[in-house]
């Protein structure tokens, strides 16, 4: 694992109104490493993604970047409308606007990276489909292929494998794989333990403050695991 970090996060603390959400919270993420963000609900773990992501702003503390490049946030599939008059081939094609700016026409190269990143996740059968008809797993699928064709060093996503089937979980973990073999930073939030155990490196948040970082075996311990979700043992 890399000894460099991507992301340095130092005592950040965010809030909505009074009640802050996370509280002094300090960690590292690996660059060119997957790390899962994992806590129950109401821990922080879309908040910490969305200061990470530059949506939200702390109220305190800071977070570095190793680099200045945007990073590529993929967003639940539920957060986009069903009424958006898009196809997939558009959905996708608007990766490219960090690159040349938003309804800039864009090049060969753009068009390459598009068509192969629909290709990634088996979306060219489904290019000029609209978006809104789509079913959940496709439509994720659309949205990380989004991402992807960022060409991001950092990659940023929200529950990305939550409510799908196999075939549409399986297509994403490995286009993800593909991308962090590549030297992409992940950050993914999620509840699924085995694609937390999957990771390389793996943040337990619990009532919006850290409770333990590191490699996955390290830190869901059984002690871990009753503490933050009242379980002994992985399901």
């Amino acid at each position: 694992m890399s000894d460099q970090p991507e992301i340095t996060i130092r005592d950040l603390t965010v809030g909505y109104g009074r009640e802050p959400v996370l509280h002094g919270l300090s960690a590292t993420f690996p660059r060119g490493r997957m790390t899962a963000v994992v806590g129950p609900n109401g821990s922080g773990k879309s908040t910490l993604l969305g200061v990470i992501a530059g949506v939200l702003r702390p109220a305190a503390g800071s977070v570095e970047r190793a680099t200045s490049s945007s990073p590529a946030f993929v967003a639940q599939r539920s957060a986009v409308s069903d009424s958006l008059p898009i196809s997939v081939r558009d959905t996708v094609s608007m990766g490219r606007w960090a690159h040349r700016g938003p309804w800039r026409r864009l090049t060969a190269q753009d068009r390459a990276v598009v068509e192969e990143c629909m290709a990634r996740l088996e979306l060219l059968p489904l290019a000029a489909r609209r978006l809104g008809s789509l079913s959940g797993g496709q439509r994720q699928r659309a949205l990380l292929a989004q991402g992807l064709a960022q060409e991001s060093e950092l990659l940023l996503l929200d529950e990305p494998g939550a409510g799908l089937d196999a075939e549409a979980r399986r297509l994403i973990t490995e286009a993800l794989e593909n991308t962090k073999a590549l030297g992409t930073t992940v950050v993914q939030v999620t509840h699924d333990f085995a694609e937390a155990m999957r990771a390389d490196h793996c943040l337990v948040l619990h009532d919006g403050q850290l409770t333990a970082a590191g490699a996955p075996g390290d830190v869901l311990t059984p002690q871990v695991l009753e503490k933050v979700w009242g379980i002994r043992s992985l399901p």
